[in-house]
């Protein structure tokens, strides 16, 4: 009877994630499946929100209870203004991929770099120390991953992007950190064959494929991409009938960064490889 009692009296939590667009997104199911796992009691919402609406949308999530939210395309770099509280990593990338309402205050972070790393270094084994990176992209995606990749020490990380001054605003900005340098897409430099190959723009989920650069793969590249979808991406597709030695869609990193998000929202770190394998995954 006390434990009835006890379980009437805990309130479901109200999380979400914000896009445009959110159609595709399997955050719900996968913060579903962690909640299962760690006996926590949630409830995660998908919420299609145009640009010229982010901040009304935030605010009233904030204000009508919500605990927590994560934000993605292409609304990462446009929250950071909306924060009173910043964490570093997410300082560092200029872009906020996960929100927490504390005592009235909105707290942003960035778990996008961490769970790239994660599902690169652990779920798929691939070396970053010394390798060769080429980032496709100069968005909030590549903002947010930049900074953990570079401290793995890589010998060389490109960004490739439509406008190069804004790949160059990037690499200017983590020049510090590391060798960073900036392109356009259909001048990408192949003196020296790319280990890794990092595809950060929105063309998966758009349908759209960007004039990538075929010489830049090599039979040794192992090529990534940020989006997902349950049929290959167009990157995917690209980049294997180029020769990569692999081409991977980002569901690993979508579950790791899920995984810290969750972390920072209710104190527990949720184990990622079960939930890959019911997502019929390969961790």
């Amino acid at each position: 009877m006390a434990d009835e009692a006890i379980a009437a009296t805990q309130t479901t939590d109200r999380y979400g994630v914000m896009g445009y667009p959110i159609s595709h997104s399997r955050s719900p199911v996968i913060h579903r499946l962690f909640a299962l796992q760690t006996g926590q009691k949630i409830q995660y919402e998908l919420l299609q929100v145009s640009p010229e609406k982010l901040e009304t949308a935030i605010r009233q999530f904030q204000r009508t209870g919500g605990k927590g939210l994560n934000i993605t395309v292409p609304h990462k770099s446009e929250v950071v203004r909306l924060v009173d509280q910043i964490s570093e990593r997410a300082a560092t990338a200029g872009a906020v991929n996960t929100l927490s309402f504390r005592g009235g205050e909105i707290h942003g972070d960035n778990t996008d770099g961490i769970g790239l790393l994660r599902d690169l270094a652990v779920n798929l084994g691939v070396t970053l120390e010394g390798a060769n990176i080429l980032i496709l992209g100069a968005g909030g995606a590549t903002r947010g991953i930049i900074g953990p990749l570079l401290e793995m020490q890589p010998e060389s990380l490109r960004i490739a992007n439509r406008s190069v001054t804004k790949a160059q605003i990037l690499a200017d900005h983590f020049s510090r950190s590391g060798p960073v340098t900036a392109c356009q897409f259909n001048v990408v430099p192949v003196s020296k064959p790319y280990d890794l190959i990092i595809n950060a723009t929105s063309a998966g989920l758009t349908g759209e494929t960007p004039p990538y650069p075929a010489k830049a793969i090599s039979e040794d590249t192992f090529c990534y991409d940020l989006s997902y979808g349950l049929a290959p991406t167009p990157f995917s597709v690209w980049a294997r009938e180029c020769g990569a030695a692999q081409s991977v869609m980002g569901w690993g990193m979508l579950v790791e960064q899920a995984a810290e998000s969750f972390n920072i929202w209710r104190g527990i770190r949720p184990e990622t490889e079960p939930v890959l394998k019911q997502m019929n995954i390969t961790a």
